[in-house]
C-alpha cells in the first residue's frame, strides 16, 4: 500500500509539510498537543520524523480536520484507540470497551433531554 511518505529512514519537517500539506507550525504546535508525537532531534536541532511519526500526523489530521474533533477530543480517540485495537486483545476487552461506549452514549442521551 502506498502511504505517500518517501521511502526514507528520517524525514525533516520540511519534509513532512509537504507530505501532509500542513503547515510546519501546525506540526510543532502538535508536538505539544499530543505526548505520543515526539521526533527525534538531530545534533543540529533538526526535528527528524520517522515513518511512524508520520502516519500518526496523519491520522491526527484525519480526526481534526475531516471528523470535525476538538484536540481534546483527537486525544480521547487516539487514547481508546491505543487501549483497546491490540491484534492479540481477547474478547473481554472489546466487551469492556462496549460497554464504556454505551456508557457514554447514555451520558450523552442524558444531556440532551
Amino acid at each position: 500500500m502506498d502511504t505517500g511518505i518517501p521511502d526514507k529512514h528520517y524525514l525533516r519537517i520540511g519534509e513532512v509539510s509537504q507530505v501532509t500539506g500542513l503547515p510546519a507550525s501546525v506540526l510543532r504546535y502538535w508536538e505539544t498537543e499530543f505526548d505520543f508525537l515526539r521526533p527525534k532531534k538531530s545534533s543540529t536541532g533538526q526535528r527528524l520524523y520517522t515513518k511512524k511519526d508520520i502516519e500518526q500526523v496523519i491520522e491526527i489530521k484525519k480526526l481534526l480536520y475531516a471528523e470535525k474533533l476538538t484536540i481534546e477530543g483527537a486525544r480521547k480517540r487516539l487514547e481508546v484507540r491505543k487501549r483497546y485495537h491490540k491484534p492479540d486483545q481477547p474478547p473481554e476487552r472489546l466487551a469492556a470497551l462496549l460497554q464504556e461506549v454505551k456508557g457514554e452514549l447514555k451520558e450523552l442521551r442524558d444531556l440532551l433531554q
